[in-house]
C-alpha cells in the first residue's frame, strides 16, 4: 500500500521528512475502512488511542489565556479553552460544537504519519492564538475515530473543515496555509 494512503489499522512511525520543494500538500484518504476484526488491527486501536488522545481529566484542568467553556457530553465533562487548539475525538467533537453556540469552529482532520499535516501543524496553533473568537479542534483520524471522519467526508489530509453555527461551511484541503487563513478570515466576517 502506498504510503500515501491512510492507516487506520496499524500505528507507523513517520518516514524521513523530504526536502520543502518536494512536499506534497496533502495525503490521500483509503474510501474503505479494514476490518475492525484482524488481531492487527485490535491491538493497533488500543495502542493509536493511547497514543492519539490525552484523558478528559487532563483535560478539564487546562486553563490557559482565554476563556473556558464546559459542557457535558454523554461519556464526561469536556472543557474547551479559547486561544489554543483542543484535540477531540468521535465522542467530543459535536458537543463542543454545540458549546461554541455562535463562534467559527476549524478543525484540523490529521493523521499521525502524515507528513503535510506535522508541517502545518504549528502554523494551525499560530492561528489559534490569533484568533481568540474562533475554536480551534484537531482530530486524529484513526480507527477510533473512523465514524466521524466518515460523517464529515475526510477524503485526504490534511483536511479543515470550516463551521459556523454548527454547520460545515467550507473547507481547505492540503497543507494550503493563505487558503486556510482566507477561509477563516470570511467566516469570521460571515
Amino acid at each position: 500500500m502506498s504510503l500515501l494512503h491512510l492507516q487506520f489499522s496499524s500505528v507507523r512511525s513517520p518516514p524521513s521528512l523530504p526536502s520543502k520543494s518536494s512536499i506534497p500538500t496533502a495525503c490521500a484518504a483509503q474510501s474503505s475502512f479494514p476490518s475492525s476484526s484482524s488481531p492487527a488491527s485490535k491491538s493497533s486501536r488500543s495502542s493509536s488511542s493511547a497514543l492519539s488522545s490525552p484523558s478528559t481529566k487532563q483535560k478539564d484542568h487546562q486553563h490557559h489565556n482565554g476563556s473556558i467553556f464546559g459542557v457535558r457530553s454523554s461519556l464526561d465533562t469536556v472543557g474547551l479553552t479559547v486561544g489554543q487548539v483542543t484535540e477531540v475525538n468521535k465522542d467530543t467533537f459535536w458537543p463542543i460544537v454545540n458549546a461554541a453556540g455562535d463562534k467559527t469552529v476549524v478543525l484540523d482532520m490529521y493523521t499521525q504519519w502524515c507528513g503535510p499535516c506535522k508541517i502545518i501543524a504549528p502554523k494551525f496553533q499560530e492561528l489559534s492564538e490569533k484568533y481568540s473568537d474562533v475554536v480551534f479542534l484537531k482530530l486524529d483520524c484513526n480507527q477510533e475515530n473512523k465514524p466521524l471522519a466518515k460523517e464529515l467526508g475526510i477524503r485526504v489530509v490534511p483536511t479543515f473543515k470550516i463551521l459556523k453555527d454548527k454547520k460545515v461551511v467550507t473547507e481547505v484541503t492540503g497543507a494550503k496555509f493563505d487558503d486556510l487563513v482566507s477561509a477563516v478570515e470570511s467566516a469570521r466576517a460571515s
